[in-house]
């Protein structure tokens, strides 16, 4: 992703010239159109916003392993404390810390880490501590472990015995007694005898697989989604390549594997973390399994040569991109990529993945080499990354891009984009769009034309970036209003299933206190999760996609916004249901008439299904201490039905999913 500098517009509420009773007549062709692909709807995870370390992965402890640049960034330490790195307990990660005798009966030796914005601390909750340990010299030694409360009150404690001088992992279960939000945890050194300490780490116990933090693995698992697109995003291409993501130190021993920089740590001067990290705990791994759990298809991106084009200039091409000449290793990363995920125990990297736990194949059917990269230095080492895809995974679908915009206004990056795309014949191209209310109405329409005979289209990346000074957003919200703008391109996503193929939000997470972008799908703070309208709109299409495009018109036309509406229809073979979904942008309930053009009779009033989304302010929003100002209402609507025409009314500012 990228941030856009959007033109304010000075967009006056939407009033559309509708009298109350006027009543809209749409016609559903109930002859089954284009099948809908169970990929449709589904998640986007990329680490921006503390959206990994300090969110979906669980883990409690900063710079755990003591290798950040500044070993103790993190950290706070007292007494005797060194850093060192002879004879480790991890050779990718070779630092640790000396905690020695403070020299003095009435002085401590020891370490505090804060965790991410503080340890978010539940009453009754066991929270499991390890740490690889040993002592220094023949005597043994010992270690307290304390949660320490906001007040800086001691919470609970427990000692660790460190019994010899070989590297060792120790574990304690210590439990909360009350919640606080800035809890932290304290090391003590007890006694006299030196000992050394590698990867301090804390975790919750109920942590999912002992991995995840389970409110956000729910939130994620609520929204059915049928692809999960990861690890990024811009952090796929890294701001040089000695930074992008390596999904090769992303797999193995967690201990064991490296740091890396995060490419967002200094990408936003205004909201700068230096201490922005990726340790790996979360990765391709966690990843696939995470998938399997959410039951959506992985859609892994790997990097094709390129480090991020708009960090680096491409006249500086040979010093800061891969040469075509020298694209093999990360061409054999795809590869190899592909047998972790799917090879047999007996090759060596389905053997890895049978090691770390899974030995059954992840079934992985597509990948994206790329992520928005634009230009002739694009196409040129894509074509060596199909290829060689092609020859040995004949059966692989292969996700190209358009680059970071989603038309021709800056440029011609996107035309030229899909024209590569379409002459390497890319099963599907990822399209990117940040924009406003304005575009995104216009471009519910978007698709109609698409030429059918080229890729299908992934809508990768995409957000309503809501422009409307005389009523500023809260910062770092999502407001009812880009829910809704979002909602109504959405019915083109549906009505043109035939080419739009896969549809991902971006981004996924945010931390109420380290956020970089906004807006975001689901947020966060150290204790709990917010859903906003924006993922209750995607969950509302993604737990009603049906399997085949319905016909929808008004005078033979599509709805895409007379007066304020914007609908499509599908129906689901399985439940043996139409599904309708309208959205009302518009400040005027509009009274709409549905006759199913070749249904002889639909069931009774008490049989219809209606799933509502809506609010009378557009710039409301969800947050932390009010989680459920907007929500979706399940109800048996007002309507009447007359054999195969129904009638309703759509209330102002609202989306709306109808079941018959």
């Amino acid at each position: 992703m990228r941030m856009k500098a959007f033109v304010s517009l000075a967009l006056a509420t939407m009033a559309f010239a509708t009298t109350a009773n006027a009543q809209h007549q749409f016609t559903v062709n109930t002859k089954l159109g284009a099948e809908i692909q169970p990929t449709m709807y589904g998640i986007f995870f990329e680490d921006i916003n503390f959206g990994a370390d300090g969110g979906l992965y669980a883990e409690m402890v900063e710079n755990r392993s003591f290798e950040f640049p500044q070993r103790l960034m993190g950290w706070n330490t007292f007494g005797n404390v060194q850093v060192n790195d002879a004879n480790p307990a991890f050779d990718r990660n070779p630092h640790y810390v000396t905690l020695s005798d403070p020299m003095h009966h009435e002085k401590r030796t020891g370490i505090e880490n804060h965790g991410f914005f503080g340890m978010g601390l539940k009453k009754g909750m066991n929270y499991d501590f390890s740490v690889y340990a040993r002592t220094r010299g023949n005597a043994n030694g010992k270690i307290r472990v304390e949660l320490i409360d906001s007040d800086n009150e001691v919470l609970a404690r427990q000692s660790v015995a460190i019994n010899g001088n070989e590297w060792q992992r120790y574990t304690a279960t210590i439990t909360s007694p009350k919640t606080d939000a800035k809890g932290f945890l304290r090391v003590y050194l007890e006694g006299r005898n030196a000992v050394d300490l590698d990867h301090v780490s804390l975790f919750p116990a109920d942590a999912w697989k002992g991995l995840l933090r389970a409110d956000l693995v729910k939130d994620l698992k609520d929204l059915h989604p049928g692809v999960f697109r990861f690890p990024g995003g811009c952090i796929v291409e890294g701001t040089d390549l000695a930074s992008r993501y390596q999904w090769k130190n992303s797999v193995g021993p967690a201990e064991n594997r490296p740091l890396n920089e995060n490419r967002w740590n200094y990408t936003f001067p205004h909201r700068l973390f230096p201490n922005y990290y990726q340790t790996y705990g979360l990765g391709f791994y966690e990843f696939f399994l995470l998938s399997e759990e959410i039951g959506a298809q992985a859609l892994p991106i790997l990097n094709v040569g390129l480090s991020c084009q708009y960090q680096n200039s491409d006249k500086d091409a040979d010093r800061v991109h891969v040469a075509v000449d020298n694209l093999q290793p990360y061409i054999d990363d795809a590869l190899d990529l592909i047998e972790f995920a799917n090879g047999g125990i007996d090759t060596k990297w389905g053997k890895l993945r049978a090691d770390m736990g899974h030995p059954e194949p992840f079934n992985l059917q597509q990948i994206g080499v790329g992520n928005e990269q634009w230009g002739p230095l694009y196409p040129e080492r894509l074509e060596k990354f199909m290829q060689a895809i092609r020859a040995k995974y004949p059966k692989m679908k292969i996700v190209g891009s358009s680059g970071p915009s989603p038309d021709d206004k800056d440029g011609k990056q996107f035309t030229y984009g899909w024209e590569q795309m379409t002459k390497l014949k890319a099963d599907l191209v990822d399209e990117h769009y940040y924009r406003n209310q304005q575009w995104f109405l216009e471009n519910v329409t978007r698709y109609d034309n698409y030429n059918r005979k080229g890729p299908k289209v992934f809508a990768g990346e995409y957000a309503c970036h809501v422009t409307q000074p005389a009523l500023p957003v809260p910062e770092g919200k999502n407001i009812f209003e880009g829910a809704l703008y979002e909602a109504a391109a959405m019915t083109g996503f549906e009505r043109n299933a035939d080419i739009v193929h896969m549809a991902t939000y971006a981004p996924l997470f945010a931390h109420e206190e380290g956020w970089q972008w906004r807006p975001d799908l689901i947020w966060m703070d150290n204790l709990s999760t917010v859903r906003t309208p924006n993922y209750y709109v995607q969950q509302m299409f993604a737990c009603n996609p049906g399997t085949n495009v319905l016909s929808l018109t008004e005078n033979k036309k599509p709805v895409t916004g007379q007066d304020g509406l914007c609908a499509s229809a599908v129906y689901d073979k399985n439940t043996k249901q139409y599904i309708v979904k309208i959205v009302n942008i518009g400040e005027k309930a509009q009274d709409v008439q549905i006759t199913f053009k070749g249904a002889k009779a639909l069931p009774d009033v008490s049989k219809v299904q209606q799933t509502t989304l809506h609010s009378d302010n557009p710039m409301a929003c969800n947050t932390i201490k009010n989680p459920q100002v907007i929500v979706p209402m399940e109800s048996t609507p007002s309507v009447s039905i007359n054999k195969n025409t129904v009638k309703l009314t759509v209330p102002a500012r609202t989306f709306s999913v109808y079941k018959f």
